[in-house]
């Protein structure tokens, strides 16, 4: 809740071990909200966060840290004064063995090559990219057990992004870190468990988990277009004409892709 506000209403989430689990919504849904909840840094006014069987709502921040909960934060909200390697070390405040500090700084350096490159830079003058990388690498320094990330496509170059949601699988499949990760764009997000919450302002209509699906051009198709039609109705025959028309360049012997199974002769 933020103050006599209550911006959440019947979340319900279950996140397994060792999975990536993708929340998606859209703006005011509630998502930053729900991260900065399980991480302490916003009060519940019920319910329970449960955690390795312990209910940890409302503990303190840097308690929910030493559990080994790490959020990268919306916007990254780096320490802009700071060098690069002085923000890494800040997420390694808790932990007092320098050899345990040293290996996960190299561990996110080997990660992250550019960080490595500009450790003596001030974080204020990296790229929205770099920024992005240094936000995550910082998490990392607290050797996490469960990862959050609001939205770390945002503001970020195409090219970068795709190198960022490559490094979270990675980090995933290396480390069996548990990622719970916020994103507006469902087709950004990396294979995945996909949670929709839906439009209505902090009560998702139905939230679920579904194994996300091999890519396929129909179900691409209906997504999008379900997408341009909460735009607006120009936006939706836009989408239309430009998707039909990259599909007719495209495949221009085999039209049956844009049939359903049953109707293919």
């Amino acid at each position: 809740s933020y103050g006599a506000i209550n911006a959440l209403h019947g979340i319900s989430l279950q996140i397994e071990e060792g999975h990536i689990v993708t929340l998606i919504g859209a703006n005011g849904a509630g998502k930053t909200t729900t991260l900065k909840t399980i991480s302490g840094l916003l009060k519940t006014r019920g319910g329970e966060i449960l955690y390795d069987g312990r209910n940890i709502a409302n503990l303190r921040p840097h308690k929910i840290v030493e559990l080994g909960i790490s959020h990268v934060p919306e916007g990254r909200m780096v320490f802009a004064n700071l060098t690069v390697r002085e923000n890494l070390a800040m997420g390694a405040y808790l932990q007092r063995d320098k050899a345990v500090v040293r290996a996960e700084l190299d561990f996110v350096f080997g990660m992250f090559p550019r960080l490595n490159e500009r450790e003596d830079q001030i974080a204020g003058t990296l790229s929205g990219g770099e920024q992005q990388m240094l936000a995550i690498g910082r998490a990392l320094m607290s050797r996490p057990k469960f990862l959050m990330m609001d939205e770390p496509s945002l503001g970020i170059a195409p090219l970068l992004v795709k190198t960022i949601f490559e490094k979270i699988v990675e980090i995933n499949r290396e480390r069996r870190i548990t990622i719970l990760l916020v994103e507006q764009n469902a087709n950004l997000a990396p294979e995945s468990r996909l949670c929709d919450s839906a439009p209505r302002r902090g009560r998702p209509m139905a939230t679920r988990a579904t194994k996300a699906e091999p890519a396929d051009w129909r179900a691409a198709f209906r997504r999008s277009l379900a997408r341009a039609l909460q735009l607006g109705g120009a936006v939706a025959l836009y989408f239309v004409t430009g998707f039909l028309a990259l599909a007719l360049v495209s495949y221009p012997r085999d039209r049956s892709f844009l049939l359903d199974p049953g109707e293919r002769a």
